[in-house]
């Protein structure tokens, strides 16, 4: 794109921007809504007389080291910082690591919806959150630690005891997964957890360094699984991955048809989880009495 469109956009937020709102006084009469010329170029460290000529579209090609000073002095957005970056004719910078915090709709989401299995899991699969349901349903993973709560691990590892998959199904979801670990190599190169669950993957599962060598390309789809639960049997139910855009969250649902048998001991396994949480909860009333139990407490947030 042209510098003109960068330009303009500069401008615009420079105008936006009050003196108050980056850390600057406020004090005497101004012609400007915004900041100065001056001001941003303190801000931003580098000079009046370039900022000038980069919103007249005089200068050209502004390196990634002055987008992003001008991007932290106008206290822009992600996705504004991103547009930016591309108006000066550049790819944004890719964030270092996998990104694993929770947005706060992604919370109040987890807090209503109390009788439906919900877990969260960051980009490569690794597991945040879990509500109470979905811990009823797939085993309590206070007691994961390490390379146990990614998914691609617990898949390809055989710790995913109570799904049932055909050849066919488990085939499609492992050349899924392996697609996924890929694409998330490629967006966060210099995560090193990243690396070393790549890594110990292809060290430990044959199948997975095979997929992984040949490149095998697949994606996740809304699909139906069936799940053998120690205290309530067989549920067959629908699985679906939701994205939360601007975050690379993904978050994982398991429902059931209502007026189903499934839909009964769905609901029957959340009323047994909550009877024994409230027993739990009914024991453990107090602060814990061994470091141990802290440890467990702590575990239990999942985060």
């Amino acid at each position: 794109m042209g510098t003109t469109e960068f330009g303009q956009a500069l401008h615009r937020w420079r105008d936006r921007t009050s003196p108050e709102a980056a850390g600057l006084p406020s004090g005497g009469q101004r012609r400007v809504p915004g900041l100065r010329r001056e001001e941003l170029a303190h801000l931003a460290g580098i000079s009046a007389d370039y900022i000038t000529r980069l919103e007249q579209g005089r200068a050209t090609n502004p390196s990634a080291q002055v987008i992003e000073a001008l991007a932290r002095a106008l206290r822009l957005s992600a996705a504004e910082r991103a547009h930016l970056f591309r108006l000066g004719g550049l790819q944004p910078p890719r964030a270092e690591c996998v990104p694993s915090e929770l947005t706060p709709s992604v919370r109040r989401m987890l807090d209503r919806l109390t009788g439906t299995p919900v877990a969260v899991f960051d980009a490569a699969w690794t597991l945040l959150v879990a509500n109470p349901p979905y811990a009823a349903l797939m085993g309590d993973p206070a007691g994961w630690t390490g390379h146990e709560r990614n998914g691609v691990w617990r898949n390809f590892l055989g710790l995913s005891d109570r799904v049932r998959l055909t050849p066919e199904s488990r085939h499609a979801l492992q050349v899924a997964l392996v697609a996924d670990l890929r694409a998330v190599t490629a967006r966060y190169p210099g995560d090193r957890r990243l690396k070393r669950l790549v890594a110990d993957l292809r060290a430990h599962s044959d199948r997975f360094a095979e997929l992984w060598e040949t490149g095998a390309a697949g994606r996740h789809e809304a699909g139906r699984k069936t799940i053998v639960h120690p205290d309530v049997g067989t549920l067959t139910l629908d699985c679906d991955v939701l994205s939360v855009a601007g975050s690379d969250l993904r978050i994982m649902v398991y429902t059931a048809e209502p007026g189903t048998e499934d839909a009964e001991r769905l609901a029957l396994l959340t009323m047994l989880h909550r009877s024994d949480r409230g027993d739990r909860e009914l024991r453990d009333v107090g602060a814990p009495e061994t470091q141990d139990e802290l440890t467990q407490m702590r575990e239990f947030a999942y985060e």
